[in-house]
Order: C-alpha cells, then structure tokens, then sequence
C-alpha cells in the first residue's frame, strides 16, 4: 500500500518565458490518495477498482511492460480528494498507484522515473515530492524544490461542476511576453517567501496568479472571495487554475484565527453554499 497527498489548487500557475515552460507551484494538503496493489504472481492480467480508473491501470501496465518479473494482480484506489475540482486527484492517484506496483515488485520508484511514466499519460501535478515545488506539470518535470510553510488552513469554495485537466491543458494560452515575464517575477516571489515564511507574500502572490488565470478559466466567484479575505484578515485566494475550486488562506498561528475561520466559512457558505476546510501539510527536510 502506498499514499500521495493531494493540492488545493496551485499558489500559481501559469507560463514562463522560455519555450515549453507552462508550469505551477504546488500547495500540499492533508487529503490522500492511497493505492493496494495484490499481486498474482504466475498472471499477467491486471484489473482495478473502481472501474474506471484507466488511467492507472495503464500506468500499472507500463510498470509491468519495463518489469523483469511482471506479474497479474488487483489494483485498488481510494480517495479522499474529489475528482476534477482541481485538487490533484488524477496525479494523486498515479502517483500512489506507481509507489504501490513497484512496492509489489521489489522494484525501486524514484521521482524521475515517476515523471518518465506519467508524462505519457498526462499532465502532472508535482505531488510525487515532498514539500513546496514549482513543477512543469505540462513536460512532467521538476523545476525547483521552494520548501515547506508552517501549516495553514484553506476555507475551501466549490464552484460545482468539474473539468477535465487534460482538456484544460489542450486550451492554448493567451499569455503575452508581458504577462510571462510577470509569471516569473510572481515565482522569483514565491521562491523568496517561502524560504523567508513569509506567508502575507505567499497570499499576495496567489492572488496575483488567481486573477490572472481568470482569461483561462475563469472563476464567477472570485472578486467576491477576494472580498471576503480581506473582510476576514486571510492571507490571499488560492484557487484551482483548471478546476472549480478557490479558497481563503489563512494563518493557524495568528491569535485571531479561531474568528477569522468561522468567519470566511461562514462567508463563503452564504457565497456557494459549499464550503470544505482543508488543512496545509508542512514538512520537516
């Protein structure tokens, strides 16, 4: 059995200068994926519950394909991280589904064999390594490995609906040198906030990104949210760029934070009526 968190949305998303550089950072939360693989030696058949997730029993065929001792077995997900509101389910579950085969096999699943596997499947969330990252999620690649934040809390909004990530990812991008060059000014942000903890930063910088993803994906709601941080005392929005959730960040450590998340979930539900609170993941490194 093996596990992978999950995101709740990305603390920014968007493109850099250079060619082939869509690219997104990475927000852990305590919500997992977890993946049982039984094997069946003497077998080649390979079956998955529930039924209709193809894509990793796909993966699992290609980890078979490359394996000196393939083998049959039952592949089995569970999840606690909702399916197309942009909290990295789908790369949640790849990821836990490649931990647990090679477990079975005996085989080692470093994170850059990982990305070989997934980035022939699709457009990948940076959750196979720890802590904060900025990811290309299009090439399967890390860029940089930021850090970890003391933890924080998201007052989490549904849109409703759900979108498809490898469609979204198909969506050519409207971004102009301007806007690229502003992309890496928001990571060169980000990279400095979280090595300083800066968390008033980090909110600053999610919001900028959330905004700007509004030309791709735009969320209905989000000028009211914004609203409601700063009604609130938040930290900023953070949303799910190719999904349908956003959310008020805030700080667990600040005095006034039993308050100030009643106060944004009570807010967001009169909003959408469809509120969820999540919890950051931070690590020791």
């Amino acid at each position: 059995m093996s596990t992978a968190f999950g995101t709740f949305g990305e603390l920014l998303q968007g493109v850099l200068p250079e060619e082939n550089s869509d690219f997104l950072v990475t927000l852990p939360i305590a919500r997992w994926a977890r993946a049982t693989f039984q094997g069946r030696p003497g077998t080649r058949e390979l079956e998955v519950w529930p039924a209709h997730k193809r894509k990793a029993l796909r993966l699992t065929e290609m980890i078979m394909e490359s394996s000196e001792q393939p083998m049959g077995g039952v592949l089995t997900l569970e999840s606690s991280l909702p399916e197309g509101k942009g909290l990295a389910s789908s790369s949640a579950d790849l990821v836990a589904t490649a931990r647990a085969v090679a477990n079975a096999l005996g085989e080692a699943m470093p994170p850059r064999r990982i990305e070989s596997l997934l980035g022939r499947i699709e457009p990948t969330d940076g959750v196979l390594y720890p802590g904060i990252v900025a990811f290309y999620h299009r090439r399967v690649a890390l860029h940089s490995e930021l850090g970890s934040l003391p933890p924080m809390t998201v007052v989490g909004a549904d849109e409703g609906g759900a979108i498809d990530t490898v469609e979204f990812n198909r969506i050519p991008k409207p971004f102009s040198a301007a806007d690229r060059a502003e992309y890496a000014r928001l990571l060169d942000r980000m990279t400095k906030a979280v090595a300083a903890q800066d968390l008033a930063e980090v909110g600053a910088v999610a919001t900028r990104s959330a905004l700007m993803n509004q030309v791709l994906r735009p969320k209905r709601t989000l000028d009211r949210m914004i609203g409601i941080c700063e009604q609130v005392g938040g930290l900023g929005v953070v949303v799910g760029h190719s999904g349908t959730s956003l959310g008020v960040l805030l700080d667990t450590a600040d005095p006034a934070y039993p308050e100030r998340v009643v106060a944004a979930a009570s807010a967001c539900s009169e909003l959408v009526g469809n509120v969820t609170v999540y919890r950051t993941l931070s690590f020791d490194f």
